[in-house]
């Protein structure tokens, strides 16, 4: 992963973001033997040079849960009444900054949620541009057709914003309620519901199951959560494309 150059140096105690933009602006700090410009990102493997001393930050060692979230519970920091939230299920649920939400799930869907301890790495989960698609098991009522599956594939625009799934296949149908597999690219607000209503059809389940390279264990109980391991997480660092 990146990150902007005046951010790495503050980081490393140089300074203030604003008084290291203007160190870049000097022409004091040097990145893989050329003068850094403005704008410039580095990461891990950049050499940074600073009034010709090397630049090290100590990285914190990323840390990612998994989460079996439950229906009925809110994906928020706030707590509304005496309605739950996700972060009374996590580990040290009393100070809620050690863990930062990647994406959020509304209270009627269950499923997989994932919450890390470095905000850099939950920004580079959940920004567009790294496309880490989403998987939903979705529980509908209504008629489905080749027509349909066909319109929320190529986009449907609701409310000005077009929304629409990358693939859809189709599960167990019984009578008018069916079970589909649904994935997509983007975490609008309600997309998948307002996908199936866009065709009139009506959600009566839905969870997801998959984020990125990241698969719900099917082991996990609602509620419950598991730590992810390296290799997980590594797996998600070259996941973004």
């Amino acid at each position: 992963m990146t990150e902007r150059l005046q951010k790495f140096l503050a980081s490393a105690g140089i300074g203030s973001r604003r008084g290291c933009e203007q160190l870049i602006k000097d022409g004091r700090v040097i990145v893989n033997g050329k003068v850094a410009e403005l704008g410039t990102t580095v990461s891990e493997k950049d050499i940074v040079e600073f009034d010709n001393k090397i630049i090290q930050v100590k990285q914190s060692e990323i840390k990612l849960i998994a989460l079996n979230k439950p229906e009925g519970v809110l994906s928020s920091s706030a707590r509304d009444k005496k309605i739950p939230i996700v972060y009374d299920y996590l580990p040290n649920s009393r100070n809620q900054r050690n863990w930062i939400s990647i994406g959020r799930l509304d209270i009627n869907t269950s499923g997989l949620m994932l919450f890390t301890n470095d905000g850099v790495f939950a920004n580079y989960c959940m920004h567009p541009s790294n496309q880490f698609d989403r998987e939903y098991l979705v529980r509908a009522f209504g008629e489905f057709s080749k027509d349909k599956e066909l319109r929320m594939k190529q986009g449907i625009s609701i409310d000005g914003v077009i929304h629409k799934f990358s693939d859809i296949v189709e599960g167990e149908k019984t009578g008018a309620n069916q079970w589909f597999s649904v994935c997509l690219t983007s975490g609008k607000n309600k997309e998948v519901r307002k996908l199936f209503e866009a065709v009139d059809l009506t959600v009566s389940r839905l969870k997801r199951v998959r984020y990125g390279p990241i698969f719900l264990p099917s082991t996990l109980a609602e509620g419950k959560f598991r730590e992810l391991t390296e290799n997980e997480i590594s797996d998600i660092k070259q996941y973004g494309k």
